[in-house]
C-alpha cells in the first residue's frame, strides 16, 4: 500500500503551511486579544481572507464545487493534511472559509438545493459574505435518536409554520448568521424516518428568537458561537424546503459525513500541537532535581500519544479515501470508526498535556483545557459514541460457522 500523499496534495499542504506560518500564526495573539479578550471581531480577518483567496487557499473542503464556484476542488483525502494544519488553531479554518458548520451546510446545499436556493443561500457562503447554522438537537428529547426531533413544521398554503425549540446549535449565536437549516416534523403519521424535513429559515424571520448563547464546560466557541433558539409560529415559504418533504434525514446525513470527518482531521492537527507543547514544557521545567522530560512517566505519555495519533491519522485518511471512492453513503462505517476513535484520543492526549503543564494547562494561557472540552463535546455532538458503536456493531458480519462446528476450535468429544 502507498501511504505517501499525492504530489498534488503535498503541493497544497506546503502552500497552506507557508501561508499559515507567515500570515495566520503571527496574528494568533492579536486574535485572542480582540475576540476572546474584548469580545469583538478580529479587525484583520477580512484582509486575511482576501489574501488566502488570492493565494488560491479558499473553500478547500468542498470537492463537489461547480465550475462557476470559487475553490480548489480538492478530494477529501487531499484535504485531510490541510485540515490538520488548520486544526492547530481553533480560528484558522475561518481564514480559508473552511469552518464548521458552514462547510457541511454548503455540502448539503450543493446536493439538495434548487438552483434558486443555491443562488440565494449557497453563493454567499462560498464568498464568506454570511454565516449559517444547522438546527437539529432539542432540549426536551434525546436527540441521539434523531427520530425524536419534535419541532413541528406544518404546511399552511404556500408556507410552513414552525414551532419548537433547538439548542446547542453551533453558529446560531454568531452575529453574521443569516439563516438556519432547520429539521422538523412535517408528517407525524408516517414512518419514523420519513416524518422529518429540512427547511431554510432566515434568522430575521418573525418568531425566530435567540434565547441565549451557550457554553460547553465553561468554554465558548468564538468562531461559531453556540445558541439556543425558539421558533414561535415562524412562517417561511414552502419554496425554502431543502429537498423533498420527508427527506430530512437524507439532508442531515449528507452534511453529517463530511462534518464528522472534518472535525476529526482538525483534531489530529490539534493533537500534534499538544504533543509539541508537552515536549517543550517538560524540557523547560525541573522537579526533584531533574528535567521533567527525563522521567519515564512523561516519556511514556508522549510516546503513547504519538502511537495513538498515528493510528488515528491512518483511520482518518482511509475514511477520507472511502468518502472519495464510495460517496456519503458508502463510508458510514469508516466515519463511525473515526468518530469514536479520534475524540477519545484527543481527550486522552489533552488530559496528559494538562498534567504535564500543571495549573497552567487549565488556564486561558494555553489551548489545553479547550482541547479537552472539545474532545469531550465531540463524543456527544454529531452522534454520541454509543450511536456510532451501535452502527459499527451492526455492520460487523456474523461468521458462517457456529462454535460447535468452528474449524478454529478443537472437536468436542462425542
Amino acid at each position: 500500500m502507498d501511504f505517501d500523499l499525492s504530489g498534488r496534495s503535498e503541493q497544497w499542504r506546503n502552500k497552506l503551511q507557508a501561508f499559515f506560518d507567515a500570515e495566520v500564526l503571527p496574528r494568533h495573539r492579536a486574535w485572542l486579544e480582540h475576540v476572546v479578550g474584548k469580545g469583538e471581531a478580529a479587525p484583520f480577518m477580512g484582509d486575511l481572507q482576501q489574501k488566502a483567496r488570492a493565494a488560491g487557499l479558499w473553500n478547500l473542503g468542498l470537492p463537489e464545487l461547480a465550475d462557476s464556484e470559487p475553490g480548489t476542488r480538492l478530494s477529501n483525502l487531499e484535504y485531510a493534511p490541510l485540515a490538520e494544519i488548520m486544526g492547530r488553531l481553533f480560528w484558522a479554518p475561518e481564514v480559508f472559509n473552511c469552518q464548521a458548520p458552514d462547510v457541511p451546510n454548503m455540502i448539503a446545499l450543493q446536493n439538495c438545493a434548487t438552483q434558486e436556493q443555491k443562488a440565494r443561500w449557497l453563493q454567499p457562503l462560498l464568498e464568506a459574505k454570511t454565516r449559517s447554522a444547522f438546527g437539529m438537537t432539542e432540549p426536551d428529547v434525546a436527540s441521539s435518536d434523531a427520530t425524536n426531533v419534535a419541532t413541528r413544521m406544518v404546511r399552511d398554503g404556500d408556507d410552513y409554520v414552525i414551532n419548537g425549540r433547538k439548542w446547542f446549535i453551533t453558529g446560531a449565536a454568531h452575529p453574521q448568521c443569516s439563516f438556519l437549516i432547520v429539521m422538523g416534523v412535517t408528517d407525524p403519521d408516517t414512518d419514523r424516518t420519513r416524518r422529518h424535513s429540512c427547511i431554510i429559515v432566515p434568522m430575521q424571520t418573525p418568531g425566530v428568537r435567540l434565547v441565549r448563547r451557550l457554553r460547553w464546560m465553561g468554554c465558548e466557541d468564538h468562531v461559531a458561537p453556540i445558541g439556543e433558539l425558539a421558533f414561535d409560529n415562524v412562517r417561511v415559504p414552502a419554496a425554502n424546503l431543502l429537498g423533498a418533504e420527508g427527506e430530512g434525514f437524507k439532508v442531515a446525513q449528507i452534511r453529517l459525513g463530511p462534518a464528522r470527518i472534518h472535525h476529526c482531521m482538525r483534531s489530529i492537527g490539534l493533537c500534534e500541537l499538544l504533543i509539541e507543547l508537552m515536549m517543550v514544557r517538560s524540557s523547560e521545567r525541573k522537579a526533584f532535581g531533574r528535567a521533567v522530560i527525563e522521567y519515564d512517566t512523561i516519556q511514556r505519555w508522549i510516546a503513547e500519544a504519538r502511537v495513538e495519533l498515528e493510528q488515528a491519522r491512518l483511520l482518518a485518511y482511509r475514511c477520507a479515501w472511502r468518502l472519495d471512492q464510495a460517496g456519503h453513503h458508502g463510508a458510514w462505517r469508516d466515519v463511525s470508526l473515526i468518530k469514536v476513535a479520534v475524540p477519545a484520543m484527543l481527550q486522552r492526549i489533552a488530559d496528559r498535556a494538562m498534567q504535564v503543564f500543571g495549573a497552567m494547562g487549565g488556564s486561558d494561557d494555553t489551548p489545553i483545557h479547550q482541547a479537552l472540552a472539545w474532545g469531550r463535546l465531540l463524543r456527544i455532538g454529531d452522534g454520541p459514541d454509543e450511536v456510532h458503536l451501535r452502527q459499527i456493531f451492526r455492520m460487523e458480519p456474523m461468521p458462517a460457522w457456529s462454535i460447535a462446528n468452528s474449524p478454529y476450535l478443537s472437536a468436542h468429544p462425542s
